[in-house]
C-alpha cells in the first residue's frame, strides 16, 4: 500500500497510543502528520520529539507555553484551542485522520476533516452518537471512507468484507459485562469508582471504562453501529460474553452467522483501520483456542444496568434524544468520577435529563451543538436533586 499520513487526534490517550505502537511496527506505511492532546503536555513532547509530525495541538491553552519552549528547536508547528483541531486537520498532506478524542468534543473536528476529504479512522463513537445521520451524510457526499476503531464495530466491518449485496438480518455486540457481571442493583448502590475502573479483560481510558462497568459503552455502540451500518433498531442485539474473544457477529439473511475472533487487545482493529484494505503481518500476541477451551454468553441485563435500555430508547425515540443522552452521560460519569453521585444515580441522572430536555425532530449541526451544551447544563443542576 502508498504510504499513508495520518493525524491523530487525541495521541496521549489509551486508543492514541496504541495507534503510534501500530505506527511503530509499519514506519514504511504510516507517517504521522498530526498529533494532538487535551491536557498531556508532557507525554505529547515525548510524541512529537520522535515521530516529528508537521503540528501538534495542545487544547488546553495553559499548556501552550511549555509544548512551544520544549520543540523550539524542531520545524513542529504548535497551536493550541479546541478550534486548532479544526485548523490543523485541513492540512492538503494528510491522508486519514484517525479521532481518538474521548466525548462529543470530538464531533467538530471530524465534521471538518470529512469535508476537506479525509478518510475518517473513528474511535471516537460519540461523533456518530449525537450526529450519526448528518455524519454518514457528509461521509457519502464527499466520498470519503469511514473505518471503525471500536473492536465491535472493526469486527462487523470485517464479517461485511465481500457481502455487500448481502441483506443484514441481525448483528449481535458483544459484552464483556465490565467489572460487575451478574451483579444486583442492592449491591451496585454501594460501588466505589475504584471498583468501577477495574475492568477485567481491557486497558481504557477512565471515562470509557466507567462506561464499559453500567453498559452505557455498549448502549453507545448501539447508536454508532445504526449508523454505521444502515440498520434498524431492531437489527441490533447485545450479548455478555466475559471472555471478548469474539468481538461482534453477523446474522445474515440465510441465518448464516459469521464472527471476527481476537484477544482483547486493540492495537488489532487500530491496525485494520488504518491500513486498510490490506492486512499486514504484525508480531501481535495470537489467540490460540486451547487457552480459551470455553466460550460463554449470557442475555445482558438491561433492568439493573439501565443505560443500555436508555440508548436504546433514545435511537427509538430518534431526532436529538441521543445527543441528549451522550451529553447527560458524560456530566454523569465525571460526576462519579468526583464521587458527586453513585453509581446507579448515574442512570437516574440520564434518565431526568432525558425528561427534561424538549424533543428536537430534525436537529442541524448547530442545533445538536446547542443542545449538547444545554443537556451538560441540565444535568449539572440536577446533581444532587434526584
Amino acid at each position: 500500500m502508498k504510504k499513508r499520513n495520518i493525524a491523530i487526534l487525541g495521541s496521549t490517550g489509551s486508543i492514541g497510543t496504541q495507534a503510534l505502537d501500530v505506527v511503530r511496527a509499519f514506519p514504511e506505511l504510516l507517517q504521522v502528520s498530526v498529533l494532538t492532546a487535551g491536557n498531556n503536555t508532557d507525554l505529547l513532547i515525548a510524541q512529537a520529539l520522535e515521530f516529528k509530525p508537521k503540528a501538534v495541538v495542545i487544547v488546553r491553552q495553559d499548556g501552550f507555553k511549555a509544548v512551544k519552549e520544549a520543540l523550539a528547536t524542531t520545524d513542529i508547528q504548535v497551536m493550541a484551542g479546541e478550534e486548532a483541531l479544526e485548523d490543523v486537520v485541513q492540512d492538503p498532506a494528510i491522508d486519514m485522520v484517525l479521532n481518538a478524542i474521548v466525548g462529543a468534543a470530538g464531533l467538530r473536528p471530524t465534521v471538518t476533516a470529512i469535508a476537506q476529504g479525509k478518510d475518517i479512522a473513528l474511535a471516537n463513537k460519540e461523533t456518530l452518537v449525537v450526529a450519526g445521520e448528518l455524519i454518514m451524510g457528509l461521509v457519502q457526499q464527499h466520498q470519503v471512507a469511514m473505518l471503525p476503531v471500536d473492536s465491535e464495530h472493526s469486527a462487523i466491518f470485517q464479517c461485511l468484507m465481500g457481502e455487500q449485496q448481502n441483506p443484514i438480518e441481525k448483528i449481535y455486540l458483544t459484552a464483556s459485562g465490565g467489572p460487575f457481571r451478574g451483579k444486583d442493583s442492592n449491591f451496585l448502590s454501594n460501588v466505589t469508582k475504584n471498583e468501577a475502573l477495574k475492568h477485567p479483560n481491557w486497558v481504557m481510558g477512565a471515562k470509557i471504562t466507567i462506561d464499559s462497568a453500567s453498559l452505557m459503552n455498549k448502549g453507545l455502540e448501539v447508536i454508532e453501529a445504526k449508523w454505521l451500518f444502515d440498520l434498524s433498531v431492531e437489527q441490533i442485539d447485545v450479548i455478555v460474553h466475559p471472555q471478548s474473544i469474539i468481538h461482534s457477529i453477523v446474522q445474515f439473511a440465510d441465518g448464516s452467522m459469521k464472527a471476527q475472533m481476537g484477544l482483547p487487545d486493540m492495537k488489532l482493529p487500530i491496525q485494520n483501520a488504518l491500513t486498510y484494505p490490506s492486512r499486514q503481518p504484525n508480531n501481535f500476541e495470537r489467540f490460540n483456542f486451547l487457552n480459551y477451551p470455553s466460550l460463554t454468553f449470557e442475555k445482558a441485563d438491561t433492568q439493573t444496568f439501565r443505560n443500555l435500555e436508555l440508548a436504546y430508547q433514545a435511537l427509538r425515540d430518534g431526532g436529538d434524544r441521543a445527543c441528549v443522552l451522550n451529553a447527560a452521560n458524560e456530566v454523569a460519569v465525571g460526576a462519579f468520577l468526583e464521587d458527586r453521585i453513585s453509581f446507579l444515580g448515574m442512570s437516574d441522572l440520564i434518565e431526568a435529563t432525558m425528561c427534561q430536555q424538549k424533543k428536537i425532530e430534525k436537529p442541524t449541526l448547530s442545533d445538536l451543538l446547542a443542545i449538547d451544551r444545554e443537556s451538560r447544563v441540565v444535568a449539572q443542576n440536577l446533581i444532587g436533586k434526584l
